[in-house]
């Protein structure tokens, strides 16, 4: 599969680094050679210093051969002119444009419906605050993600030194939760990811990711030891695209809202489009203003600033001070894994965001849904098995899956079958599949040949 990727930045640079270990062909291609050449430094691919909607750039960079452009760079109109122009050289090449401007929120349907050179069009944005709203629902996650219209959910904790499942087996479970059923997919310990097994035990500081029936979320989440908190009062840092639209989000679910934001002139937009949230002015990392403001009685601070310095010093403050929860906007990757050695667990990526999109459109087999797991270590997918193949029929435990990927869910008919190794798979079941990176390109192999998606 070869694959095009306008643009060298944070997004361009992961996604071109998680395809290249894939052994994909990637070409990246950007007009800043600083950028260009920090990829070439650290990743196997392709590289051009150009244009990306330039045709004699996209012709060099082998347009014509390509299955896939993305064209990610931060102007959406080089993006749009970029795909333009792939189609009128490439007509076949499935194009992908990352638009940012909230200007473009109603048309992507259109783009989709009526652009014969838009094949899929995204908002990072949207997608942050989709996660935002989920982790500010389910006590005590650290991630979420949502499959089949929401009926499953994936959700990551940590384990708390106190929880009843600390030192038992994973084969004991059903006992330690009264035949409550829900299944662990991995074990992030010391920064590794563990597929494991029955005789593995929980240790406390785990990272523990398992699947849940949603009406059986909250009783899953007590045997862990975190119970659901009302959310009725929450504080915005940061008054920028995804802070507006999370403070419209909320208004809309009753949650009393303040947003803090310095510039003035923003604040007078802000206070212009929301209805019930109070709009201050000034700088969200000031203490005295965070006390005026009663942080101690919030139920969630959410530290949105463009600045992802700011937005970690503040939400260790506010922590400090009282609130309950903090999620903390951060762009750059390498900062994640320090995260959690400083007290921030929650924490939400517009970068991040665009990269699960964008993979869940690179996958073959026209893959629903696909979710990082610990960054780029591992995904999460959402295929429907189909008559043909070979995986329905015989019991799980009978299938030769590769090492590292594991079936977690089986959905049917609206249910949620947390499997065994004597489940059987039928024909037009929703099945989610946990894969180690490595195990991937096999992963794509069977969606593509033996599995058909919606």
């Amino acid at each position: 599969m070869k694959i095009i990727i306008i643009g060298a930045g944070e997004v361009g640079f992961h996604i071109a680094k998680h395809l290249a270990t894939e052994n994909k062909d990637v070409v990246v291609v950007d007009t800043n050679p600083e950028a260009i050449r920090r990829i070439s430094d650290n990743i196997d691919v392709q590289t051009i210093i150009g244009s990306g909607s330039s045709p004699v750039i996209l012709n060099e960079a082998g347009i014509k051969e390509a299955e896939i452009l993305l064209a990610v760079t931060n102007s959406d109109e080089t993006n749009l002119v970029a795909c333009l122009v792939a189609n009128a050289i490439s007509h076949g090449t499935k194009k992908l444009v990352r638009l940012r401007n909230a200007d473009f929120d109603n048309f992507h349907n259109i783009f989709r419906e009526t652009a014969p050179y838009i094949d899929t069009s995204i908002n990072p944005e949207i997608e942050v605050v989709k996660t935002i709203e989920r982790l500010m629902w389910v006590p005590g996650a650290v991630d979420v993600a949502e499959f089949a219209g929401g009926l499953a959910k994936l959700i990551g904790i940590r384990i708390n030194r106190d929880s009843v499942l600390v030192g038992k087996r994973l084969l004991d479970f059903p006992v330690a939760t009264s035949g409550k059923a829900f299944i662990i997919a991995s074990i992030v310990r010391n920064e590794k990811i563990i597929i494991p097994t029955g005789t593995d035990r929980l240790h406390h500081d785990d990272l523990v990711y398992f699947i849940s029936e949603e009406n059986k979320m909250l009783e899953t989440l007590a045997f862990f030891g975190k119970y659901a908190e009302p959310v009725t009062r929450a504080m915005i840092i940061g008054g920028g695209a995804i802070g507006f639209r999370l403070a419209s989000l909320l208004e809309k679910k009753d949650v009393n809202v303040k947003l803090i934001e310095k510039n003035k002139t923003r604040c007078m937009e802000l206070a212009a489009k929301l209805n019930k949230t109070l709009v201050l002015q000034g700088d969200g990392s000031n203490k005295e203003l965070l006390m005026e403001e009663n942080i101690k009685d919030m139920d969630i601070v959410a530290t949105l600033t463009d600045d992802e310095q700011t937005n970690i010093l503040t939400s260790l403050l506010v922590k400090q001070m009282g609130a309950r929860k903090t999620i903390t906007k951060i762009d750059r990757f390498s900062y994640f894994p320090l995260m959690s050695t400083i007290g921030i667990e929650q924490i939400v990526s517009p970068r991040l965001s665009a990269v699960n999109t964008i993979l869940q459109h690179v996958r073959r087999g026209k893959v629903l849904s696909s979710i990082s797991i610990k960054g780029e270590e591992a995904e999460v997918m959402e295929a429907v098995a189909m008559e043909t193949s070979s995986i329905v029929g015989p019991p799980l435990k009978d299938i030769s899956f590769p090492k590292g990927a594991l079936v977690i869910s089986i959905i049917r008919n609206d249910a949620v079958i947390i499997p065994s190794g004597e489940s059987i798979i039928e024909p037009g079941d929703k099945i989610i599949i946990f894969a180690r990176k490595k195990a991937i390109p096999s992963i794509e192999k069977i969606l593509a040949v033996k599995l058909e998606f919606f």
